[in-house]
């Protein structure tokens, strides 16, 4: 099979986080299996621009990716050079598969694959999801949806990562047709090494932002009986960061709370087999990487129902799920987790192994063939 895939920004511009790792994952193992794969993406990079040549076109670990200049920046990426390829294209591909929305990239090739009468496939990355629509820059969004977006999407298949997310995608779009496939996730080989530590130890792990309510756990922290440490793994908006070490200096809680820089790649497992939980109370995540890599390496997870795994972490029982209206609610999930021991030697006993099952990647791939023939 013959695959496009449309996206804004590809790797090496891992400043946008986990879709460019999870994309670039996917595409990688369908090529392994024999399909092939096409990226058309940017040089964006952030602020900057990748320190790639525009237009042309690499072998980036196995897949063909072409770089298309983009004219303007953050959050547009409007791209003609990357629009014309499409026009001329497209038709040579099975599938398109298009990831993310909200920009005019993508919108620009959804509106000339309609006109071309194929449908594609559309990833969103948690584009539709309540926070996001919600809390940023909603008016103009809902501008473009009324314009626009509700007929360009009327003509796409739905992929999402969860049944969190096809819920809210629903809302946009009711009827929608398509299905649910795991993120790929990277995962390392061999095992990881625990230890109880003599303090119980939390890790925070993710991009320090208000979407991800690490404001919400630290005021749940600073109201436990128990003693603990915070390791908080992550960098984000300087501005934003001082407010949360301001907060944690008005609640007493500096000897409790330790920033430890951005961990990336190997170093990561590690930070995170050496704590006795993982916490992620975001306010909004339509999946969440960082969840499978600590269960991986046998660390139990405490996450908000807010988190799009948190039905697969019921299901499996391998942590908690607190609800976020209340931090009391919060601090006491916490709780529980702290004084059960016996289920969370229990949970890294087993999650290792349950994880590298049902993350397999030639399994998920497979699945998103599938889906991509069913889709047609």
């Amino acid at each position: 099979m013959k695959i496009l895939f449309i996206v804004p920004s590809y790797k090496p511009a891992y400043i946008y986080g986990g879709p460019i790792v999870v994309i670039a994952r996917l595409a990688e193992q369908l090529v392994q299996m024999g399909h092939g794969v096409e990226v058309y993406t940017t040089t964006a990079n952030g602020g900057q621009e990748l320190d790639i040549d525009a237009n042309t076109t690499l072998v980036t670990d196995g897949v063909k990716v072409t770089y298309f200049k983009r004219i303007t920046g953050d959050h547009t990426h409007v791209s003609p050079a990357l629009w014309k390829a499409v026009w001329s294209n497209a038709e040579q591909f099975d599938k398109v598969h298009i990831h993310s929305w909200w920009n005019f990239l993508v919108l620009g090739a959804s509106f000339i694959l309609k006109w071309k009468k194929m449908k594609p496939l559309l990833s969103p990355h948690g584009m539709f999801c309540d926070y996001v629509l919600t809390a940023r820059n909603n008016r103009s969004k809902q501008l473009l949806h009324t314009v626009i977006g509700k007929r360009l999407l009327r003509n796409t298949y739905l992929h999402v990562s969860s049944e969190l997310e096809w819920k809210e995608c629903q809302q946009v779009n009711s009827g929608w047709e398509g299905g649910k496939v795991f993120n790929l996730v990277d995962l390392p080989g061999g095992s990881y090494t625990r230890t109880d530590n003599d303090v119980f130890t939390i890790s925070f792990l993710s991009r320090v932002d208000p979407k991800k309510g690490l404001d919400l756990l630290i005021r749940a922290l600073s109201r436990v009986s128990f003693k603990y440490r915070l390791l908080i793994a992550g960098s984000g908006d300087n501005a934003y960061v001082q407010t949360l070490k301001e907060l944690i200096a008005s609640l007493n809680m500096d000897n409790s709370v330790e920033w430890v820089g951005w961990k990336g790649s190997e170093d990561k497992f590690h930070f995170l087999a050496a704590t006795d939980l993982f916490a992620l109370t975001s306010r909004n995540e339509n999946f969440a990487i960082v969840v499978i890599e600590s269960l991986f390496v046998g660390t139990p997870v405490l996450i908000s129902d807010q988190v799009g795994l948190a039905t697969y972490v019921k299901e499996h029982d391998m942590g908690w799920v607190t609800g976020i209206e209340s931090v009391d609610a919060i601090g006491d999930q916490l709780t529980a987790a702290y004084r059960d021991k016996a289920r969370r030697q229990e949970i890294s006993r087993r999650a290792p192994a349950k994880i590298r099952s049902d993350f397999d990647d030639v399994t998920l791939a497979s699945s998103y063939v599938q889906l991509y023939e069913k889709c047609n």
